[in-house]
């Protein structure tokens, strides 16, 4: 596929954190690329870099201690990494829109909720304060609010936690933004809220054409919503692909890991099976695999080189993926060792 088909694109990226232990490498050399009208999915376990990855793209970590020393993020033709704070507020809210994993911490509770719309609408789209009203009320229709007219005078503590969800997705849409960042957005909600809230960005995304990166740790959630998937470890992408290629033809053993760690209503799997060990201390990340000392198959390459990215629509970091490694449970790419 060709640049014009992707809404944003990054390739290289990396972010560190100067902290009293030291620099912490968060993000580690991370490329991916999201399909216009589609949803890539980035998936992986508590601290593996992914909100990072897209905070930093957004301008939305602090500098200090963040930084950003390698890297490039294009949305359509505009590049994002290294732009004047200006030209990426203009950007933020109207383009890129994203919805945070905590709606009662990301919303104002001294501002009604229609008033933080509003105040979007009149920033980005030049709206009089009738028209920005009126603008919310549709919004808030359009994600299902029920009396929305009341609605837009409470505050965020009138809301219950699917509302406020709501409420965000109203004010992340009101621009119409190209790229929708949807970082954990129902981790503190119940399964039929849950539920509710995916079937709606579904909606959106096949009414408004939007491009969804969707942040989740949970793989119930990737394969109902995500038709791509970019799986992280230690700050790193080892695996990605379509959500079949993630799902079915597994490359990487810890995406082999991820997926046996799933509850299953197979009455012979009724223990939950783990990933056994803890991720690399990011203050000195090994120089090889990130995975290895955790990994079954791991060779002596594994801890002692990085792998290369085997692959090319469907990619991964293993050294399995070698021609020359032993057969492993893995599923073999069956291509050269390079990266596409």
């Amino acid at each position: 596929m060709m640049t014009h088909d992707y809404a944003l694109q990054v390739d290289n990226l990396a972010v560190e954190f100067d902290t009293y232990g030291g620099v912490v490498q968060a993000v580690r050399d991370v490329s991916f690329k999201l399909r216009k009208g589609k949803t890539l999915a980035i998936v992986g376990e508590s601290g593996c870099g992914k909100s990072v990855t897209v905070q930093s793209l957004m301008g939305l970590i602090p500098m200090p201690p963040g930084r950003i020393t390698r890297g490039s993020a294009r949305l359509g033709n505009d590049e994002l990494i290294g732009i004047a704070p200006a030209a990426l507020n203009a950007i933020r809210g109207k383009r890129i829109g994203m919805i945070f994993q905590d709606p009662m911490s990301a919303l104002n509770p001294t501002m009604t909720i229609g008033r933080q719309i509003a105040e979007t609408l009149v920033v980005h789209r030049g709206l009089s304060a009738s028209a920005a009203r009126a603008e919310v009320i549709e919004l808030l229709r359009l994600t299902q609010i029920s009396q929305p007219e009341k609605r837009l005078d409470q505050y965020p503590f009138e809301f219950s936690g699917g509302m406020l969800q709501r409420a965000m997705i109203a004010l992340s849409i009101a621009c119409k933004p190209e790229v929708l960042i949807a970082d954990e957005p129902t981790t503190a909600l119940d399964v039929t809220i849950q539920a509710q809230i995916l079937l709606l960005l579904q909606e959106l995304q096949s009414s408004h054409g939007l491009s969804i990166i969707l942040i989740t740790h949970d793989l119930g959630v990737v394969a109902r919503m995500a038709h791509d998937v970019a799986v992280m470890y230690a700050g790193q992408v080892v695996e990605s692909g379509l959500v079949d290629d993630i799902f079915y033809r597994s490359a990487h053993p810890y995406t082999l890991g991820l997926r046996a760690a799933m509850p299953s209503n197979d009455p012979r799997k009724r223990q939950l099976q783990i990933i056994p060990g803890s991720p690399p201390d990011l203050f000195a990340p090994p120089p090889g695999c990130g995975f290895a000392d955790r990994c079954a198959q791991a060779m002596r390459v594994c801890r002692d080189t990085p792998p290369p990215a085997y692959g090319h629509t469907h990619q991964a970091r293993c050294w399995l993926q070698d021609p020359l490694a032993p057969a492993s449970p893995v599923t073999s790419l069956m291509v050269n060792n390079k990266a596409d």
